[in-house]
């Protein structure tokens, strides 16, 4: 292994330098591989509908704006542009909302970050549908393992956002396997990756969802990417950003456990353990929703059938959540509007104008949040409980454990395609809408990623 510094490299950078420098070389299980397809399926559906989202439009009209050499395709729009502006550009789309998916464990949402800094590199090096599947699988892996390495405890304390951190590291260690390069400077890539680190979790007080967009898929696609490309441009770097008196650990570690960098890599893929959202909102709300429609749905409820309804969520995140000002964030408001309208859309979720319908507003004021440790340190995960007294003096009851869409609950794959249709039809029509399902659906078939283009472009 050559090393300019002449200084040993640490076990973690040389395991997960060589791992990354294989990845295009090695075969993916086929449980892997299929689930690696619904989560670009479900990231470039919600890349799509996010284009037509503030955040998205800003950003697809800022780098527009900057222009440059044509490389990859800013979804949702006929533009074409360099690949850290396309990145950027697409990983704001990807969340410019909360239909993307997620990772409870890593404490990201892994898509929005990983899979636009990766159709960009790979439409520049003309890669096939195959290495696109297995360097996003490997950007799950190191996103999710970059953060539990870095021993965040609760996300109410932290000081760092792994929100901004996992999609980083994702998405450079991505960029970095579809330019094949070596070991070596898989590790300049990280250390860049490492330099351009960044994320406070102030991105909670956003009331618009455009720092968020960028905060949570932006940022760390184009940083991801940016420092691939550098590297790639020739720029030099330190050896092993992961050790030594200064290190990625010294400066973001919580309780750093860095061996978790490299534990079951190649055995255990963290993709397999990532979420598909069933209700295109906030994760925390994921559970509040499941049992709202339960009850819905079992005992035939309507608006005027409410006089109280107690939710009790964990409380290290309760506070996302609570009197949002974004409806598609606020748990008050979201619970209102699937018991006055027996459901919840991505239309519905995302009209502002229903955050001030009375009678949204007078279902809402019926509701209590209540805060629970239990429920925090619970297993699964993100449970939630809903509690309703009806008019008629019944006390109704949903203890939602296994939140739908992840790992412990998932949804199918009939379910999955049924989702991105209904985000993509509206915004490329019907024939290119299943067009595309079918496309991402085959893509270790696929040749050149760049195939995809005429799916992508408005």
């Amino acid at each position: 292994m050559h090393d300019h510094s002449g200084t040993e490299i640490s076990h973690e950078s040389s395991v997960l330098s060589e791992y990354i420098a294989g990845t295009l070389d090695r075969d993916l299980p086929p449980e892997v591989a299929l689930k690696t397809k619904y989560h670009i399926l479900d990231t470039i559906a919600a890349i799509l509908s996010g284009s037509r989202l503030r955040a998205g439009r800003l950003a697809a009209a800022y780098v527009e704006s900057i222009g440059g050499k044509p490389e990859a395709t800013v979804i949702g729009t006929s533009f074409i542009l360099p690949v850290c502006s396309a990145a950027l550009a697409n990983g704001m789309a990807g969340h410019a909302d909360e239909t993307d998916d997620s990772h409870l464990a890593g404490r990201f949402h892994p898509g929005c970050g990983i899979v636009p800094a990766a159709l960009a590199i790979a439409e520049q090096q003309d890669r096939s549908g195959r290495d696109l599947l297995r360097a996003v699988a490997l950007g799950y892996d190191i996103g999710a393992r970059t953060t539990l390495a870095l021993g965040f405890s609760r996300p109410d304390t932290a000081r760092h956002s792994t929100h901004s951190l996992g999609p980083a590291f994702g998405a450079a260690a991505a960029a970095a396997a579809l330019l094949r390069f070596d070991p070596a400077r898989v590790r300049h890539v990280l250390s860049y990756s490492a330099q351009q680190a960044s994320g406070i979790p102030f991105w909670q007080r956003d009331k618009e969802h455009v720092e968020k967009a960028f905060d949570f898929g932006g940022m760390g696609a184009r940083n991801g990417v940016a420092a691939a490309t550098m590297v790639a441009a020739g720029f030099s770097a330190v050896d092993d950003p992961l050790s030594g008196k200064h290190n990625l650990f010294t400066a973001f570690g919580e309780n750093p456990t860095p061996s978790r960098l490299t534990e079951g890599l190649g055995s255990h893929f963290e993709i397999m353990r990532a979420s598909i959202k069933k209700w295109c909102v906030g994760s925390p709300i994921q559970a509040v929703l499941d049992a709202t429609a339960a009850l819905i749905e079992s005992h035939n409820l309507r608006a005027e059938h409410i006089r109280q309804v107690i939710i009790t969520m964990p409380d290290d995140r309760i506070h996302i959540v609570d009197n949002r000002t974004m409806p598609d964030v606020c748990v008050q408001h979201l619970a209102a509007l699937a018991l006055v309208d027996g459901a919840v859309t991505f239309e519905s979720c995302h009209d502002r104008e229903r955050m001030n319908d009375p009678t949204v507003m007078t279902i809402r004021k019926l509701i209590e949040l209540v805060p629970s440790a239990e429920l925090t340190i619970a297993t699964p995960a993100r449970q939630a409980i809903v509690e309703i007294v009806t008019t008629d003096g019944r006390n109704l009851r949903h203890h939602a454990k296994a939140v739908r869409g992840t790992p412990e609950n998932p949804m199918n794959g009939h379910e999955i395609e049924a989702k991105a249709l209904d985000l993509i039809l509206p915004i490329i029509g019907s024939d290119r809408a299943n067009a595309l399902i079918r496309s991402v659906l085959r893509l270790d078939e696929i040749t050149k990623v760049i195939e995809l283009r005429q799916w992508f472009t408005a």
